[in-house]
């Protein structure tokens, strides 16, 4: 979520009231609960008219919703359970219903990371790796950058070659975390880890960190090495996309938010940006752009971090083929 639509949440939320702003709040996960909150604290001369206007804009999205995706995990189950028998339906069920808490470790995605990080320093590598993958791509990042170089590089070629999890691992990290894991016995295997997961940990390490284990993971296997930066995707590859593609993300992007990511891009990629947009849109995003002024370069950072975010949902539902990767492209 932007920033500007976070703002606009803390202000519905503290305009619908206590109880009514608690069941929001159980659906949302660490990270969202913890912008909000955050965001929620720092509303300051909130005017009427802003509260009206976010209201109105509530009031017409959740016209256009329908009940129809609510609380179907269950459904689903059943369909695949009747249609496929339930040894080919638990094994498909476990992908696409990965989101449950399946693997205990769901109390850890509410700690930050230096918390995480003093935790597990001191376990083995393997038991290291994986916890990581269960976490959010961005806090496993966060934890990696609290550890010694070795141990970073380490953890992440572990995670790199990992097939799986299974269970017994999953029993070993119970030992490790005691109360904040449980659960172990009756999970299945899980397609946690992988070169994918290696990759996407290091776009959030930075890139300082993220060429030194890249070069740790090449002198212990420099196949390997190459298959995660393969997978890798930073800003300025957007320029590998192609029209269609950049077209799409930007009806997804806010435009405040892609305003700050460009002010950290080349020229190159901005002129890409502007070509697919209309000439009245690109002429109004060049004056923003020379208008924002200096800009830090966490902040922008952190826009552009939420943009790829978007890249690989779009790629994950096949809207769009990420470049240089791999995979077929579309021909024109």
């Amino acid at each position: 979520m932007s920033e500007a639509g976070i703002h606009k949440s803390a202000i519905l939320l503290m305009s619908l009231g206590e109880e009514e702003a608690v069941q929001v709040f159980k659906f949302l996960g660490p990270k969202e609960a913890q912008k909000l909150g955050a965001a929620m604290a720092g509303l300051h001369n909130v005017t009427r008219e802003q509260v009206e206007e976010v209201l109105n804009e509530f009031r017409s999205m959740a016209e256009q919703r329908t009940h129809l995706g609510t609380a179907s995990d269950d459904y689903i189950r059943s369909v695949l359970t009747k249609a496929l028998g339930s040894d080919k339906a638990a094994n498909l069920l476990d992908r696409i219903l990965q989101g449950g808490d399946t693997s205990g470790i769901e109390g850890l995605k509410w700690m930050d990371a230096s918390s995480v990080a003093e935790l597990i320093k001191n376990e083995h590598p393997q038991i290291i790796a994986t916890i990581l993958v269960h976490l959010d791509r961005e806090q496993s990042s966060e934890v990696l950058a609290h550890f010694a170089e070795r141990l970073r590089s380490d953890v992440i070629l572990r995670i790199a070659t990992m097939e799986g999890v299974q269970p017994a691992a999953l029993r070993e990290l119970n030992d490790v975390l005691t109360k904040l894991l449980s659960g172990g016995d009756k999970i299945k295997k899980s397609a946690l880890g992988g070169v994918r997961a290696a990759a996407e940990i290091l776009n959030f390490l930075g890139a300082a960190n993220e060429t030194t284990v890249i070069a740790a993971v090449r002198d212990h296997d420099p196949d390997l090495a190459q298959k995660i930066q393969d997978e890798m995707f930073v800003f300025d590859n957007l320029n590998d996309l192609d029209d269609r593609s950049i077209q799409l993300l930007l009806r997804e992007v806010q435009s405040e938010s892609l305003i700050i990511a460009l002010k950290g891009t080349t020229p190159e990629l901005r002129e890409k940006v502007f070509k697919n947009m209309s000439q009245r849109a690109a002429e109004m995003l060049r004056d923003d752009l020379e208008a924002k002024g200096p800009v830090r370069l966490s902040e922008v950072e952190a826009e552009q971090k939420e943009i790829l975010k978007i890249v690989r949902k779009l790629a994950d539902e096949g809207q769009i083929v990420l470049g240089g990767k791999g995979e077929e492209g579309f021909v024109e």
